[in-house]
């Protein structure tokens, strides 16, 4: 018979060679101190460490206007939504919530979904195996959620170079014009923390009539005017057929979306398996979303505070010869490379300075591409600044003299 014990124990004993093995650290984060938060250190005790990986850009989940919200949804309705929204019926709330989404992106309708990723997976899946013999050109970076929802439709898929509009002009012009096509990228990539060419990219969509699908998935919250994302701060919001996002970044909670027409959402809404046969988000949830929401259309002073905060640790860091990316967004990568010279980094930083930085690894990453991710908040003191500019700097000299 089939050895499964020991082909499983195999394959994680490999992990461990290759040190892409997946330890996560114990956390509890407490109601008003985050970014600050205590880490369970390997004697059993708790010790305070400053979080400094987040996608809690904007530290929404904290925010006074959303725990209230939180709050009375809880006490009104109770813990749970009861089940799909077909089948026990869908609450005032997420329906608000889809109204005010669809509003962030100028958009007809939208749909709410369990999270980002099956947002991503099931919309594409069932987007593109609906339209016939459609052919899907994807991003080379694109996230793993979109990479599985394109291979789920079992279409034809052509890759173009990162951020490459030439490219993308290149295979389109090559394929059949009256053959439906759909073009899928995102916004800002969470790895990097680079900016797609978004103009060039929908422009060369739009030439050659294929479905335009954008993944603002880390921009939602943080840029544009409304926190609409990099779409609404280019104003490109009326060029594109769908945008998707994610609740659990810069809106602070959980959950994902996608906007566009109403015939396009409504076709999802109806055969979207992601969608039909998965629990809705709970009352408590969505009310907490929807403050968010609300809170971040109308004020942009989370989104100042981010963006001077990300400059201020931007330039300390450069200024302490500490190699991060040159980026031009909220994300700051730390490239190390080796994965166990990152994971040690990583381990060296929370346990002799409390400072949490999560090493990144392979298959998040390229293998030889680990990294520690940076994300300064609007919650970042200046004395929390000062003391990862001092364990980096540090680090970092130390590994110059080796």
């Amino acid at each position: 018979m089939f050895d499964f014990q020991g082909f499983f124990e195999s394959a994680n004993a490999k992990l461990r060679r290759e040190h892409h093995y997946r330890v996560f650290r114990e956390l509890r984060r407490a109601r008003g101190r985050f970014p600050h938060a205590e880490w369970r250190a390997p004697d059993g005790s708790w010790r305070e460490v400053t979080v400094w990986c987040s996608n809690d850009y904007l530290g929404m989940s904290q925010h006074p206007v959303v725990l209230e919200a939180a709050r009375a949804a809880l006490d009104h309705y109770g813990a749970g939504a009861g089940g799909t929204r077909n089948i026990s019926g869908t609450t005032d709330l997420l329906v608000a919530l889809e109204h005010e989404l669809a509003d962030w992106h100028a958009k007809n309708a939208a749909l709410l979904l369990s999270s980002g990723y099956v947002a991503n997976d099931t919309t594409l899946a069932t987007l593109a195996r609906a339209l016939p013999n459609c052919t899907v050109f994807s991003d080379a970076a694109n996230h793993a959620s979109m990479i599985q929802g394109i291979r789920a439709s079992r279409q034809s898929c052509r890759v173009f170079r990162h951020n490459d509009a030439a490219h993308l002009d290149e295979l389109l012009s090559a394929h059949d014009p009256s053959a439906p096509k759909l073009v899928a990228f995102e916004s800002l990539y969470s790895m990097d923390g680079d900016i797609a060419p978004l103009a060039e990219l929908l422009a060369v969509a739009k030439r050659h009539g294929a479905l335009s699908f954008v993944d603002e998935t880390h921009a939602v919250g943080v840029h544009g005017p409304r926190g609409g994302g990099l779409l609404e701060a280019q104003g490109l919001l009326g060029e594109v057929d769908i945008v998707q996002g994610g609740l659990g970044k810069g809106v602070g909670v959980v959950g994902g979306f996608v906007t566009g027409t109403a015939a396009i959402i409504d076709f999802v809404r109806s055969h979207a398996p992601g969608f039909i046969f998965t629990t809705a988000l709970p009352p408590h949830v969505a009310a907490a979303a929807l403050a968010s929401i609300r809170h971040l259309k109308a004020s942009g002073a989370e989104r100042a505070a981010l963006v001077a905060r990300v400059a201020s640790v931007r330039a300390a860091l450069r200024a302490a010869r500490v190699p991060i990316a040159p980026t031009p967004s909220q994300i700051l990568p730390l490239i190390v490379g080796d994965a166990a010279a990152c994971r040690a980094l990583a381990d060296d930083l929370v346990e002799a300075h409390g400072i949490y930085l999560q090493a990144i690894v392979f298959p998040t990453v390229p293998r030889d591409a680990a990294r520690l991710r940076i994300t300064p908040g609007p919650r970042h003191t200046d004395a929390d600044e000062a003391r990862l500019v001092a364990a980096l700097a540090g680090a970092y000299a130390r590994r110059q003299a080796a």
